[in-house]
């Protein structure tokens, strides 16, 4: 072979195995297969090695950065790089918190009269103790929501007060509809969610859940692409220039231009 850096062929490496015997495969498959203690083959373990994936990946988002910081001396981070940061930690907290909170067992048979698993509706079909995952599905539930609900709010404060500096009746009118569309949607969101998990224990019609979760995991998704994008300036005019490109694209290919071009 000949020597060299040839990492940008397209090249596949073949693993040759243990042995080329085909009567050893299935020897040497039975062999490492029993080497795993089927007693660890139960649910509970299957979610202590996510849970302990998970942490790797949570402890890997901030403590790596710390370590470059302290040893090179420096204490800058990019924009880019502490969004991506935040992002990550968010994700595998969140992570975290519902792995810790689905570890329990369940009765076989379980019906769930939901239309997907949502924790809540989980924890109640549960045939064990259920206290300590619901106080940790409620405090998950307060970072993950009330925190950043907080933080909105705050932000249209702060947004209101100034708007309502503005001189202009019409900027304030435009600004107030955007505003309040935005607002709207965030309300149906976090209000249906937090409603689906602060009174799961007190309300006992499956069917109201299901509705308000229709709300915050369809209808309020679905609603985002209009009120954040199809009303903005910006992507208004993007898709003004797309449908002319278009419409240019065809008067250019329309059979008679094509026939005048080759005539």
């Amino acid at each position: 072979m000949e020597a060299g850096n040839h990492t940008g062929v397209s090249k596949l490496f073949l693993l040759l195995g243990l042995s080329d015997d085909p009567e050893l495969q299935p020897f040497h498959f039975g062999l490492f297969l029993s080497i795993s203690d089927s007693r660890l083959h139960t649910p509970m373990y299957f979610f202590l090695s996510n849970l302990s994936f998970v942490d790797i990946c949570f402890v890997s988002t901030t403590v790596p950065k710390m370590l470059v910081n302290i040893q090179a001396q420096t204490k800058d981070i990019s924009y880019i790089g502490c969004l991506t940061q935040v992002y990550f930690f968010v994700v595998f907290a969140g992570m975290d918190d519902f792995l810790l909170t689905v570890m329990l067992t369940f009765c076989v048979g379980t019906e769930i009269p939901h239309f997907f698993c949502e924790l809540d509706q989980i924890l109640k079909v549960a045939c064990s103790d259920t206290f300590i995952n619901e106080v940790c599905m409620y405090v998950a539930t307060a970072l993950l929501c009330m925190l950043p609900l907080t933080g909105i709010l705050f932000s249209y404060y702060q947004i209101v007060s100034t708007l309502m500096k503005m001189a202009s009746t019409e900027g304030k009118y435009k600004a107030f509809s955007t505003c309040g569309s935005h607002l709207s949607v965030v309300s149906l969101f976090y209000g249906t969610s937090l409603g689906v998990y602060f009174t799961s224990a007190v309300t006992h019609s499956p069917h109201r859940i299901s509705i308000a979760s229709v709300m915050y995991t369809v209808v309020s998704p679905m609603l985002n692409p209009f009120i954040y994008s199809l009303r903005n300036k910006d992507v208004k005019r993007a898709l003004g220039r797309t449908n002319d490109a278009k419409f240019n694209v065809l008067f250019l290919f329309s059979p008679q231009n094509l026939l005048d071009f080759f005539l």
